[in-house]
């Protein structure tokens, strides 16, 4: 079977014969072919169509008058892209169901709120619509359910009541997820609201695996055991690693992503922010992708203008922090690493101290210490206002906390940076006492 591409498709002189997707009938092209049900010959209908913000396809339709036998199909008119797209959709109204869908042959389509899944290449490629992929899916599950019912009759129940669910989600009662994961990049959900952002549409290009490679013949079978090329740290750094991992809230299975990010004039670290689709609760953590430094740190910020609110800020996991103003210090593992600006850092404090604070609730609480918090948040909001003057410290005793130097690289007058010798303690609670880098290798 010969296969159509965008290149055997243009006229003579190079003119484009793809039309739009709501071209006239005139358009369409009928070929005589085989009847691949009673082998008698049918008529297949193609047409070369363009997808608004998408790309050019290849719908083709066939019929057979002898047997009533029909089938269509969709087909991309260009080459596998150099990247895999995954499609994530929050279907929130009927309106929704009515996006089109461009869903290829190696296309895997997920409803995570049903624990569904449709592996690649188990259906032929498609153009529909939200409503069409899900009533596509119930058929495909009813299809064997007379022979089932007759062997199987339990089984055929379960099957009987899952479809029922899948029908139900066309009413749009709750909001539910569908994803649609193409490793060759050539499926499609509608952005209705196109060119302007769509809340409810997230788009993300992926490397492709070898063996979604091989899926798709862009590998031999034989190339399984190469090393991977660009397994790197430079490599690295233009990627988004991910790990399976739990919710720390709800302990559901969720996605944790994990990039090296360069700090100009400092270091790297390693940014790591786990959203759990679940419970919805979201946290990221930041360590630093260097060694502890010879000496720590400590950076002395004096706060004068509201525009210092907007500095970047690393604190790292083991440093602390104080306001002498406030006579407030803030242990080193309280808020745990960040990556944030100054405001961000001042408001975590301040929901740690006042929103978040067991002890303002519930039997331990008493109207002093609820007072004297309530005015602890108050004054953490004239610091952001730009309404009151204070120095903001990180002491870091492993030297991997930054605070932004604006005039950088010219010294900042508003920070002070002193190095200092850590002490016995410190280097007993960072675990670096007992720790041998030099002439192990010699002992027994």
């Amino acid at each position: 079977m010969s296969v159509i591409t965008e290149d055997n498709v243009r006229g003579v002189g190079g003119e484009n014969l793809f039309r739009d997707i709501s071209a006239d009938g005139d358009d369409i092209t009928e070929i005589e072919s085989m009847c691949m049900n009673c082998h008698l010959n049918g008529m297949t209908r193609i047409l070369l169509t363009k997808i608004p913000f998408f790309k050019e396809v290849i719908v083709s339709s066939f019929n057979c008058d002898n047997c009533s036998w029909s089938n269509t199909e969709i087909q991309s008119a260009g080459r596998i892209q150099d990247q895999g797209v995954c499609y994530t959709l929050k279907v929130k109204t009927k309106q929704d169901l009515d996006r089109e869908v461009v869903k290829s042959d190696g296309a895997t389509t997920r409803i995570p709120d049903l624990d569904f899944e449709i592996p690649p290449f188990t259906q032929k490629g498609a153009l529909t619509t939200i409503e069409g992929l899900i009533d596509r899916a119930a058929a495909g599950l009813q299809q064997d359910q007379t022979l089932r019912r007759a062997n199987y009759p339990e089984v055929a129940d379960k099957i009987e009541e899952f479809i029922q669910k899948l029908q139900k989600l066309k009413e749009v009662e709750s909001e539910f997820t569908l994803v649609i994961e193409d490793p060759s990049g050539n499926s499609f959900i509608e952005n209705p609201r196109a060119p302007q952002r769509d809340e409810a549409l997230t788009v993300t290009k992926f490397t492709r695996t070898m063996q979604q490679d091989m899926q798709l013949g862009l590998r031999a079978d034989d190339d399984l055991e190469e090393e991977p090329a660009g397994n790197d740290i430079e490599t690295m750094k233009d990627e988004v690693l991910g790990f399976n991992t739990n919710c720390p809230e709800c302990n559901a299975p969720a996605r944790t992503n994990m990039k090296i990010v360069e700090i100009p004039h400092f270091k790297e670290v390693i940014i790591m922010a786990t959203n759990c689709d679940s419970c919805s609760h979201r946290t990221n953590e930041v360590k630093s992708g260097g060694a502890t430094e010879a000496m720590g740190t400590k950076i002395t910020l004096h706060v004068t203008d509201p525009s210092d609110m907007t500095r970047d800020v690393l604190k790292s996991e083991t440093c602390s922090l104080s306001i002498p103003e406030l006579e407030f210090e803030l242990g080193m593992a309280a808020v745990g690493g960040k990556f944030t600006t100054l405001e961000g850092l001042l408001k975590d404090i301040k929901d740690l101290i006042v929103s978040k604070n067991p002890f303002i609730c519930g039997d331990s609480s008493s109207s002093d210490r609820f007072e004297k918090l309530q005015a602890f948040g108050e004054k953490i909001d004239k610091i952001i206002a730009g309404e009151m003057n204070i120095h903001f410290i990180l002491d870091d005793p492993t030297g991997n906390s930054y605070m932004q130097n604006v005039y950088a690289p010219d010294p900042d007058p508003d920070i002070t940076i002193e190095k200092y010798t850590r002490t016995f303690e410190q280097n007993e609670d960072l675990g670096l006492n007992d720790m041998k880098t030099e002439g192990y290798e010699n002992e027994n």
